[in-house]
């Protein structure tokens, strides 16, 4: 990535996280009056500021432009200017995804596009933004959880919009409120029986609609979904050697180790056991 930033500085060691196709990073700085900078990446990028109010910022591309944005979404290759209006602190985070890894992303919105979006104020965007900077700044839960986080992210920006009257969802299925609001429940509850209706219950929907939009969102059901959360939970909690299975089955919602056992051979084609041992 190409950048010419002056008149700011930063006020904490840059955190960052790598998913798979994915470097996030978190940035706080301050900057001067006319500070700002130009930009150009080979990758496309999101990002989204954190501070409470969007800062008094100036972004424009060769296309668009607006004053306090919230979030970004740019296109590989396309330069963006920034411009601060007045001193100033502010913070974001950044995305920066392999073309792949955003494709596939996108395959899950109906009408993604791939144009260049300057986002004024979203609440939800704050929400989701600052819950996936805290987990680039301290990881406390598995990728699954980023990784939900961006893809709501980017549902919000890019996505269709649920009816401003509650009508029908959009045809990605859940917005990406409803997705956050998912990704949050079940993590704090994946060591615990998990129903189909109280996954609906945690997004305020019906279990009937919940259903349809979950296998449109994700092509596969919620309890599948579940299942494999739990798999990839078990699977990171593995790496520490001094967890036993049956503690680590207990943790993630399953019955018992041989559960377990039986589940990660199905999915990973060897036992836990074999797959630790290779780890080391």
């Amino acid at each position: 990535m190409r950048a010419e930033v002056s008149r700011f500085r930063t006020l904490q060691p840059l955190a960052f996280r790598r998913l798979t196709g994915v470097v996030a990073d978190v940035w706080h700085v301050a900057g001067e009056q006319g500070g700002g900078g130009f930009y150009v990446s080979p990758d496309p990028r999101l990002v989204v500021f954190l501070d409470a109010e969007p800062p008094q910022l100036q972004v424009k591309t060769d296309q668009a432009r607006l004053e306090r944005p919230r979030a970004l979404f740019i296109p590989a290759g396309v330069p963006l200017w920034s411009r601060l209006d007045r001193p100033a602190t502010l913070s974001h985070i950044d995305f920066h995804l392999e073309r792949g890894a955003l494709g596939q992303r996108l395959s899950q919105l109906s009408t993604a596009s791939h144009d260049t979006h300057l986002i004024a104020e979203r609440s939800q965007l704050l929400t989701l933004a600052r819950m996936a900077a805290a987990e680039v700044e301290a990881p406390s839960r598995t990728d699954l959880m980023l990784d939900g986080l961006l893809t709501a992210l980017l549902g919000d920006v890019l996505g269709p919009k649920a009816d401003a009257q509650g009508g029908d969802l959009p045809k990605g299925g859940l917005t990406a409120s409803h997705r956050a609001a998912l990704i949050e429940f079940l993590h704090l509850h994946l060591g615990q029986p998990i129903t189909v209706a109280q996954m609906a219950q945690a997004v305020g929907l019906s279990e009937s609609w919940f259903a349809r939009a979950f296998k449109t969102s994700f092509d596969e059901t919620p309890l599948r979904y579940v299942a494999q959360m739990r798999l990839q939970a078990a699977r990171d909690l593995m790496t520490d050697p001094s967890m036993h299975l049956a503690d680590i089955a207990y943790a993630t919602g399953f019955a018992d180790q041989a559960h377990l056992s039986r589940m990660f051979r199905a999915r990973f084609g060897q036992p836990p056991s074999q797959w630790r041992r290779r780890m080391r």
